[in-house]
């Protein structure tokens, strides 16, 4: 449960909405590619660039979102499409 001022979006209400998000670990969903990636990291045989990241594992994220509407403090309702994690899953 969150502000929606809390979001970071611009909204400047009061209200209070449910956001949920994705977290866990994906470790028994790795692929051979995850596998291959993560040996080459470890051997330091590929590095990642100054502003780069490598994950050599999948990630849990929405694979399906949530609209979420609230009413701004002009009362007016808004609604912000694809806002809450409707559905997670291993991406990777």
């Amino acid at each position: 449960m969150v502000k929606v001022r809390d979001l970071g979006l611009g909204f400047n209400s009061d209200e209070i909405v449910l956001f949920k998000y994705c977290s866990g670990s994906c470790h028994r969903a790795r692929s051979n590619y995850d596998l291959t990636l993560g040996s080459l990291l470890r051997q330091q045989l590929i590095a990642p660039g100054p502003q780069e990241r490598i994950l050599s594992h999948p990630c849990c994220r929405p694979t399906r979102y949530e609209a979420v509407s609230f009413m701004d403090v002009e009362n007016t309702w808004q609604t912000v499409e694809k806002l809450s994690a409707a559905e997670c899953s291993c991406i990777g």
